[in-house]
């Protein structure tokens, strides 16, 4: 069931005043901190994130083609990075764009931008996982997945068919929330809200005189970059202004995941909040304000990450033993979580909660010998166990 987000916000639609020594010359600045994600200049709006809801919708699309048989690695490379023109999708209008997923995975300012090699590595990782799905998971469509061997596995009961490759991974699973991580987090807490982007070139004195990003449009660049991150987590809902959760397969949805455990109740609301009043404080020319939001952005959508990490490894490890293929589900959507670790980010730092170095060894913890067919519980524990302590949860609390 969708929730509305915003409901009982604690700041919706006030007014407030704060100090800053650095601008107006050290005097209050009011912010007008509205109820709902809008703003407007001289009545129109300059809310504007159309690029994020175009590779929200080109990434539903190849997720879902990951599981159709039928798909070439041509096709599927074609989608991932989608060249404008080309007839990718099943829609004109994301055929005749300019955008593409692969260009924006792990291509953060802050994190990829002086860091080829990691960024190389970590696309190869995403363009691997199409290559063998077609190679080693469609050719075995219909064969029974034993260890060592890749192929399908229904769930108890007559549940969903799981295609699986011989570590008895789900590839299609292990991108999709891989890409949560190397698309929208990375994009999101280490590059729009990042300052060398918020505040590049003359984005602070342009937004300060209300100049806009180009002719023709209302919105500064500083406001624009703002929204664009707000863009990869509610941009596909149906009104942005006043987010529904549950709008994608993506952050979006896991957010309202981990929303509705009781023991995270709220963190739905806090990142709305920051969002909203960091942008208020865009317009009121506020940058301390605005720097206060993005460090509440970043803890708790990088909580959310280590929560659903944790949370599927132990859901996983619970189903080992009496349902393969429900346990290999869950722990392949725990594998891609893990993965989005290394693009999380520490409040007030320019680390991740956990390094590509730190992933890639529970990585290889997770696939060692023949992966999830012989992956130990006391394995599955000691890396949830290691996700929960560093964001400060359990993990008897993100298994609910």
């Amino acid at each position: 069931m969708k929730k509305v987000l915003i409901a009982l916000t604690a700041f919706a639609g006030v007014c407030f005043t704060s100090c800053n020594s650095d601008d107006n010359d050290g005097g209050e600045i009011v912010i007008n901190n509205p109820a709902s994600y809008s703003f407007e200049r001289d009545g129109v709006s300059t809310v504007n994130f159309g690029g994020q809801t175009t590779r929200i919708a080109m990434a539903e699309e190849l997720v879902s083609a990951l599981k159709d048989n039928t798909k070439t690695e041509e096709d599927l490379d074609g989608m991932f990075a989608h060249v404008e023109g080309e007839s990718d999708f099943s829609e004109a209008d994301l055929n005749a764009s300019n955008k593409s997923i692969r260009s924006k995975t792990a291509a953060s300012a802050d994190f990829f931008s002086a860091n080829t090699t990691d960024a190389n590595a970590i696309k190869a990782d995403f363009d691997g996982y199409i290559e063998s799905q077609v190679a080693d998971v469609f050719p075995n469509w219909a064969v029974t997945a034993t260890a060592g061997n890749a192929g399908q596995l229904q769930e108890a009961g007559g549940g969903s068919i799981r295609y699986i490759n011989a570590k008895g991974l789900e590839l299609n699973q292990a991108f999709a929330k891989g890409l949560i991580g190397g698309l929208m987090v990375d994009q999101i807490l280490n590059n729009y809200l990042s300052s060398s982007v918020l505040d590049a070139g003359d984005n602070r004195a342009n937004n300060d005189g209300d100049v806009a990003d180009k002719e023709g449009v209302s919105y500064t660049t500083m406001e624009h970059k703002w929204d664009e991150a707000y863009g990869y987590l509610y941009g596909a809902e149906d009104n942005a202004a006043v987010p529904v959760l549950g709008a994608d397969s993506f952050l979006n949805k896991y957010l309202s995941r981990v929303e509705g455990d009781s023991d995270f109740a709220g963190i739905a609301s806090t990142i709305f909040e920051a969002f909203k009043l960091g942008r208020a404080a865009i317009v009121a020319k506020d940058y301390d304000v605005r720097d206060k939001q993005v460090e509440i952005i970043r803890e708790n959508i990088s909580k959310v990450i280590g929560v659903r990490a944790a949370h599927y490894l132990q859901t996983g490890k619970t189903a080992l033993g009496n349902d393969y293929a429900a346990a290999f589900h869950d722990l392949s959507e725990g594998f891609g979580f893990v993965y989005s670790l290394q693009f999380t980010r520490k409040p007030n730092t320019t680390e991740a909660y956990f390094s590509k170095t730190e992933v890639d060894a529970f990585v290889a913890q997770l696939m060692a010998g023949n992966g999830f067919w012989e992956v130990s519980s006391e394995t599955l524990d000691a890396i949830s166990d290691e996700i929960a302590t560093e964001f400060g949860f359990t993990s008897a609390q993100a298994a609910d």
